[in-house]
C-alpha cells in the first residue's frame, strides 16, 4: 500500500466527493465510442455473492470520509454521526482490469435525506475521470443513486477505477459492499497506481481517446511510439520517422498530449507537448509535470492503429522546482 500514499495525500488536498450528484438534466455529447463488446453476455448476476464473500472473513472498515484503497473484499461502513456529510470511496485496481461492486447489506433511509452513488470513474470537485469526452457511456449513466434497505444490482466499471460516494446523516445506518475485479482485455483509460512499471496506451484500431493519469506530481518518459504510423485499412507497417513535435499544432488528428491539470478533466488539460510518429528509441529525457494531476492523453482518428509505451514516476521536491510545467500559479 506504500506506493498509493501520494495517492491519498493529493486526493486529500483535491478537496471531498462534495458534488451530491450531477444533475440527470446534466447531458454531454460524446464524441466516440470505446468497443467494450467483453463486456456483453459477462453473467455477473448468476453468482452467489453472498456466499463467496463468506471466503473472505476480514471486513475492511471504511473508517475515513476520504476513503482510497486497491484492495479487494468486503467493504462496511457505519455511520458515527447524524451529520450530512458527502463522503466517498475510492476504489483502484490494476491497470489491465475492471472493477465489480455488489452490496451486501444496505441500510441507508430514504425519509432522512440519505443517500448512495455508484461512479462509473472518480470523481472530484465536480470533475470527472474519466474525463466525459473520452468515455464510451453517457455522463447520466455513470451514475446511479439509491436509498433504501435494498440494493441488488451488480456494478462493473469501464476502467479500473470506481467510486461509492455517500452521505448518511443517521448514527448505525449503513452499507456493506463486496468488491473484486476482473481482467480488462482492452484496458483504455486507466488510472496510475504503480510508480515503476511501463504501460501501454493503445486505440486498438478504434476512433478513441485513451489516457494515463496520475493524481501526483510526475516524470514522464516515452519508452516507445508509433501513432500515426500503421494504417488499420489496409494494415502496412511505416519506416520509423522519429519522434514529432507540437503534432496537434500541426494538424495531425493522431497525436499523443502530455501535460497536468489542478483537476481529473483531461479536457482543461494543460499540454505541454503533442508527439507523433514511429520511434521505437525515442530520446531520453523525460518531462516533468509540476501539477496535482498529471496526463498523458493518446488521441486517435480511427486511421491508424495507435500505442505509445512510457513509464510514469512520481516527481519529487527538487524536480518539481524544474518542472516543464507548474499548474495554478
Amino acid at each position: 500500500m506504500t506506493s498509493y500514499l501520494c495517492l491519498m495525500v493529493v486526493v486529500c488536498t483535491l478537496g471531498c466527493a462534495n458534488s451530491k450528484i450531477i444533475p440527470p438534466d446534466q447531458q454531454t455529447q460524446f464524441q466516440q465510442q470505446m468497443p467494450y463488446q467483453f463486456m456483453k453476455g459477462a453473467d455477473f448476476d448468476g453468482y452467489n455473492i453472498k456466499e463467496i464473500a463468506s471466503v473472505f472473513p476480514q471486513v475492511i472498515p471504511i473508517s475515513d470520509c476520504i476513503f482510497m484503497t486497491s484492495e479487494t473484499g468486503r467493504f462496511t461502513y457505519q455511520s458515527m454521526n447524524d451529520e450530512a456529510t458527502v463522503c466517498g470511496v475510492y476504489f483502484v485496481t490494476d491497470p489491465d482490469k475492471i472493477l465489480e461492486l455488489n452490496f451486501l447489506s444496505f441500510d441507508v433511509p430514504c425519509e432522512k435525506d440519505a443517500l448512495v452513488s455508484v461512479v462509473d470513474g472518480w470523481e472530484l470537485n465536480g470533475e470527472l475521470f474519466p474525463s466525459p469526452t473520452d468515455h464510451p457511456i453517457p455522463l447520466n449513466e455513470r451514475f446511479d443513486e439509491f436509498c433504501g434497505d435494498y440494493a441488488s444490482k451488480t456494478y462493473v466499471s469501464t476502467q479500473n477505477a470506481a467510486l461509492i460516494q455517500y452521505r448518511i446523516p443517521m448514527k448505525g445506518k449503513g452499507f456493506s459492499v463486496f468488491v473484486r475485479s476482473h481482467r480488462n482485455p482492452i484496458p483504455c483509460n486507466v488510472l496510475a497506481n504503480s510508480e515503476t512499471d511501463a504501460f501501454t496506451l493503445r486505440n486498438y484500431g478504434q476512433q478513441l481517446n485513451c489516457t494515463l493519469t496520475a493524481i501526483y506530481p510526475s516524470v514522464v518518459r516515452v519508452i516507445a511510439l508509433d501513432v500515426g504510423g500503421r494504417r488499420t485499412r489496409p494494415p502496412i507497417r511505416q519506416m520509423e520517422t522519429g519522434t514529432f513535435h507540437k503534432c496537434n499544432r500541426r494538424g495531425l488528428p493522431d497525436h499523443v498530449e502530455i501535460g497536468g491539470n489542478t483537476g481529473l478533466d483531461t479536457s482543461r488539460m494543460e499540454v505541454i507537448d503533442s508527439i507523433c510518429g514511429v520511434d521505437s528509441e525515442p530520446d531520453a529525457s523525460s518531462r516533468i509535470i509540476g501539477c496535482e494531476v498529471t496526463s498523458v492523453r493518446l488521441v486517435s482518428s480511427g486511421l491508424f492503429d495507435n500505442s505509445v509505451t512510457l513509464m510514469m514516476k512520481p516527481a519529487v521536491d527538487n524536480e518539481i522546482l524544474a518542472a516543464n510545467i507548474i499548474c495554478g500559479l
